[in-house]
């Protein structure tokens, strides 16, 4: 979006990849009811190029999820040394929201449509007591899970399925039909009460990865089988069928793909 009068072909793209903390945002996108990290870096941006600029997205996460390496793009004035563009926004952003790498693109880029797939992680704490320090980042499931049995489950979702019982209600009517690059469970080495769910794929529905989450932590408590997340992805099965909508808390958006774009 450009100012009255002003050509937006002597604009430039910028890519922006951004890490933040999502608990205290209302989401990604723009929203009447909160702080969104669309219009906090939209702000930033102001501030440094001195004229309004539209931020978009590669993704419009929900509330409370984080991001280490969620992209948007912008179109600004004039240009600054790359180096210097996450310098010059870093000090007017707020500490829960960072520019880690800028980059200039041509006009043919747009974060969300040259996204080739994203690679999300979610985070559960499997111990006696939760942490503190992490609270933020992660979802805390007291007793022991089989990740073992989670591991193998998650192989089920690898593939292109039908992903209606994996999707809450109320979402975007749009085709249940995603395709899952990988899906795997792993305690992580440095800290064993740690399990991480990482899901790749091309694209996702309205919660997805949570209830995803969420039903192979039902695996891990012996409470579904790998057999039965495969009948409910032949689209054999109602939403209340899959797991639980884990917390926003726990997931973070790691990477996001692109043929074009190399940071």
């Amino acid at each position: 979006m450009c100012e009255e009068g002003r050509n937006p072909d002597e604009d430039l793209r910028i890519a922006l990849l951004t890490e933040y903390d999502g608990t205290d945002f209302v989401g990604f996108q723009r929203q009447d009811n909160g702080r969104s990290v669309q219009q906090t870096l939209e702000e930033a941006v102001e501030q440094v190029y001195g004229r309004f600029c539209r931020i978009y997205g590669c993704s419009r996460t929900d509330s409370g999820v984080h991001a280490k390496g969620h992209v948007s793009h912008v179109d600004v004035p004039f240009s600054i040394p790359q180096d210097k563009i996450p310098l010059a926004l870093n000090a007017v952003l707020p500490e829960d929201l960072v520019v880690l790498a800028a980059k200039e693109m041509p006009k043919t880029f747009h974060a969300r449509f040259n996204s080739k797939g994203k690679r999300y992680c979610y985070r559960v704490r499997n111990a006696k007591v939760p942490s503190s320090v992490n609270r933020r980042t992660e979802a805390f499931v007291p007793g022991t899970l089989d990740v073992a049995a989670m591991d193998d489950a998650a192989k089920a979702f690898i593939g292109t399925h039908d992903f209606s019982a994996f999707r809450a209600q109320g979402g975007p009517d749009i085709t249940p039909i995603r395709t899952m690059k990988d899906v795997y469970v792993r305690r992580n080495a440095a800290d064993p009460d740690l399990i991480e769910i990482t899901v790749v794929g091309e694209s996702f529905l309205y919660n997805m990865v949570r209830i995803m989450a969420g039903t192979l932590v039902y695996v891990g408590q012996g409470k579904m089988t790998k057999a039965e997340i495969e009948t409910l992805l032949k689209g054999e099965g109602a939403r209340k069928e899959a797991g639980k909508t884990m917390p926003a808390k726990g997931l973070t958006l790691e990477e996001v793909f692109y043929e074009d774009l190399n940071w």
